[in-house]
Protein backbone atom coordinates (compact mmCIF):
# COMPACT_ATOMS: atom_id res chain seq x y z
CA UNK A 1 0.00 0.00 0.00
CA UNK A 2 1.09 3.92 -0.24
CA UNK A 3 2.57 4.90 2.44
CA UNK A 4 4.53 8.34 2.87
CA UNK A 5 6.80 9.08 5.94
CA UNK A 6 7.81 12.82 6.63
CA UNK A 7 10.73 13.30 8.77
CA UNK A 8 13.02 16.92 9.54
CA UNK A 9 10.82 18.86 11.44
CA UNK A 10 11.61 20.68 14.63
CA UNK A 11 11.90 24.03 16.45
CA UNK A 12 13.43 26.76 14.52
CA UNK A 13 14.29 30.78 14.90
CA UNK A 14 12.87 33.27 12.43
CA UNK A 15 15.23 33.67 9.72
CA UNK A 16 16.49 30.32 9.93
CA UNK A 17 16.04 27.08 7.68
CA UNK A 18 15.30 23.67 7.64
CA UNK A 19 14.71 20.66 5.28
CA UNK A 20 11.88 18.50 5.45
CA UNK A 21 12.31 14.65 3.77
CA UNK A 22 9.42 12.22 2.48
CA UNK A 23 10.34 9.15 1.28
CA UNK A 24 7.59 7.40 -0.62
CA UNK A 25 6.57 3.80 -1.48
CA UNK A 26 4.32 1.35 -2.74
CA UNK A 27 3.61 3.25 -5.70
CA UNK A 28 5.86 3.61 -8.95
CA UNK A 29 7.09 6.93 -7.53
CA UNK A 30 8.81 8.93 -10.94
CA UNK A 31 5.68 8.52 -12.40
CA UNK A 32 3.33 10.42 -9.72
CA UNK A 33 3.35 14.22 -8.56
CA UNK A 34 4.41 14.75 -5.04
CA UNK A 35 3.13 17.94 -2.65
CA UNK A 36 3.62 19.13 0.54
CA UNK A 37 0.42 21.01 1.82
CA UNK A 38 0.68 22.53 5.72
CA UNK A 39 -1.86 22.94 8.88
CA UNK A 40 -2.33 24.91 11.41
CA UNK A 41 -5.22 24.18 14.37
CA UNK A 42 -8.47 25.28 13.10
CA UNK A 43 -7.31 25.91 10.01
CA UNK A 44 -7.74 23.87 6.48
CA UNK A 45 -4.58 22.25 5.13
CA UNK A 46 -2.80 24.84 2.91
CA UNK A 47 -0.92 23.97 0.01
CA UNK A 48 2.94 24.71 0.03
CA UNK A 49 4.69 23.42 -3.02
CA UNK A 50 4.11 20.29 -5.69
CA UNK A 51 6.79 18.51 -8.08
CA UNK A 52 5.73 16.38 -10.88
CA UNK A 53 7.65 13.40 -12.29
CA UNK A 54 9.78 15.69 -14.47
CA UNK A 55 11.04 17.64 -11.78
CA UNK A 56 8.50 21.16 -12.44
CA UNK A 57 7.61 22.60 -9.99
CA UNK A 58 4.93 25.04 -8.64
CA UNK A 59 4.96 27.32 -5.11
CA UNK A 60 2.37 28.55 -3.18
CA UNK A 61 2.37 32.32 -3.03
CA UNK A 62 2.90 32.25 0.66
CA UNK A 63 6.36 30.66 0.37
CA UNK A 64 7.67 31.50 -3.47
CA UNK A 65 11.26 32.50 -3.14
CA UNK A 66 11.73 31.37 0.57
CA UNK A 67 11.21 27.34 -0.36
CA UNK A 68 12.71 24.74 -2.41
CA UNK A 69 10.93 21.60 -3.68
CA UNK A 70 12.81 18.95 -5.20
CA UNK A 71 13.17 15.14 -5.56
CA UNK A 72 15.00 12.30 -6.36
CA UNK A 73 13.41 9.40 -8.05
CA UNK A 74 16.36 7.06 -7.38
CA UNK A 75 15.67 7.21 -3.41
CA UNK A 76 12.03 7.76 -3.94
CA UNK A 77 12.64 10.86 -1.57
CA UNK A 78 10.62 14.59 -1.75
CA UNK A 79 12.59 17.16 -0.14
CA UNK A 80 11.06 20.81 1.17
CA UNK A 81 13.59 23.33 1.58
CA UNK A 82 12.63 26.12 3.76
CA UNK A 83 14.39 29.28 4.14
CA UNK A 84 14.21 32.59 5.78
CA UNK A 85 11.47 31.21 8.19
CA UNK A 86 8.80 32.73 10.07
CA UNK A 87 6.39 32.50 12.85
CA UNK A 88 3.73 32.01 10.48
CA UNK A 89 5.47 28.98 8.81
CA UNK A 90 4.81 27.30 11.93
CA UNK A 91 2.47 24.19 11.17
CA UNK A 92 2.29 20.24 10.44
CA UNK A 93 3.45 19.72 7.42
CA UNK A 94 2.51 16.92 5.01
CA UNK A 95 3.56 14.80 2.17
CA UNK A 96 0.99 13.99 -0.07
CA UNK A 97 0.87 12.33 -3.87
CA UNK A 98 -2.32 10.94 -5.48
CA UNK A 99 -2.74 7.52 -6.33
CA UNK A 100 -4.86 5.18 -7.47
CA UNK A 101 -7.86 7.66 -7.80
CA UNK A 102 -7.44 9.16 -4.11
CA UNK A 103 -5.09 11.42 -1.99
CA UNK A 104 -2.60 9.82 0.30
CA UNK A 105 -0.98 11.40 3.42
CA UNK A 106 1.73 11.20 5.49
CA UNK A 107 1.47 11.59 9.72
CA UNK A 108 3.31 14.82 9.08
CA UNK A 109 6.06 16.17 10.56
CA UNK A 110 6.11 19.76 13.12
CA UNK A 111 7.44 22.91 12.42
CA UNK A 112 7.57 25.76 14.95
CA UNK A 113 9.00 28.98 14.17
CA UNK A 114 10.18 31.13 17.27
CA UNK A 115 12.54 32.61 19.49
Amino acid sequence: QVQLVESGGGLVQPGGSLRLSCVASGFTFSNRAMSWYRQTPGKEREFVATVTGASRTMLGDSVKGRFIISRDNAKNMVYLQMNTLKAEDSAVYYCNTNFAGRDHWGQGTQVTVSS
